[in-house]
C-alpha cells in the first residue's frame, strides 16, 4: 500500500472523520482529503504527528509497500503452521457452509474447526450490523486472535458472495479475503495495514458501482 491508503485506512480504524482527524493535526480538512486522494503530501511535522496518534513509525508511512504477512520475529517459529491452519479452517467454517456449532454467548453464531494440536473457534452476533471474533489455539493455548466489526449497507448485498471471496483468501492475504476478487456484478476489495503478527485492516464489498457492504477487523499472534 501506498501512503495515501495506509492514511485512510489508519484514520478509519481509529474511529476518526477527516474532520477530526485534521482538527487534531491542526489542518484543514481538504488537506486531509488530498493526502488520503494522493494529491499532496504532508511535511514532516505533520508526518511525525501522524505516526504518534497512529501508533506506526514514519518509515512504515512514507515506504511504500505490499500487503505481505511478513516480516514476523523469529519468536513466531510456527507462524507458517498457524496462517495453513487459519485458511483450512476458513473454507471449513463459516465461509465455506460448514461446521456450525452450539453457541457460546446468547444468540450467537459459532463455528469450530479442529484438526491435529489446532483448534479455531470463530463466533459472531448480529446480522446486517454485526461483530465477532476468531481464535486460533495451539495445543490448549491461544496463539492468534481477530476481531471484527460490519455492516451492510446497500440493498441486494449477497452473503453468498462474500462467504466465496472469504474462501479465495491466501497465503499473501490470510486475514479475512483476498485483496481483490470479483464475480458477477459484485466485487470484493480488501486492504491491511501492518502484518500476521500485528494487523489492521478493511474489507468492502460493492455491487456495480455502489458500496453495499464494509467491515473493520484487527488481529495478530498472541504470546
Amino acid at each position: 500500500m501506498n501512503f495515501s491508503e495506509k492514511l485512510k485506512l489508519l484514520r478509519k480504524n481509529k474511529g476518526f472523520t477527516q474532520e477530526a482527524f485534521a482538527e487534531k493535526l491542526n489542518v484543514s480538512r481538504i488537506a486531509v482529503a488530498k493526502w488520503e486522494a494522493g494529491q499532496s503530501y504532508p511535511d514532516i511535522t505533520n508526518l511525525i504527528q501522524i505516526s504518534n496518534m497512529m501508533n506506526v513509525t514514519v518509515d512504515y508511512l512514507v515506504k511504500d509497500q505490499d500487503c505481505s504477512v511478513w516480516p514476523v520475529s523469529k519468536e513466531y517459529d510456527d507462524v507458517e503452521e498457524i496462517i495453513r491452519f487459519r485458511l483450512e479452517a476458513n473454507v471449513n467454517t463459516y465461509a465455506g457452509f460448514m461446521k456450525e456449532t452450539d453457541s457460546t454467548r446468547p444468540n450467537s453464531h459459532d463455528f469450530r474447526y479442529e484438526k491435529g494440536e489446532y483448534i479455531y473457534h470463530d463466533t459472531y452476533v448480529g446480522g446486517e450490523q454485526f461483530a465477532g471474533e476468531e481464535a486460533v489455539w495451539k495445543k490448549g493455548k491461544a496463539v492468534y486472535a481477530m476481531n471484527y466489526m460490519g455492516r451492510v449497507l446497500g440493498e441486494n448485498f449477497s452473503g453468498n458472495f462474500l462467504k466465496e471471496a472469504l474462501r479465495n483468501a491466501d497465503r499473501k492475504m490470510p486475514y479475512r479475503g483476498p485483496e481483490y476478487y470479483h464475480s458477477g456484478e459484485y466485487t470484493y476489495k480488501c486492504k491491511v495495514s501492518g502484518d500476521f503478527k500485528w494487523f489492521q485492516g478493511y474489507e468492502e464489498i460493492y455491487r456495480m458501482d455502489e458500496l453495499i457492504y464494509e467491515c473493520y477487523f484487527h488481529g495478530g499472534l498472541l504470546r
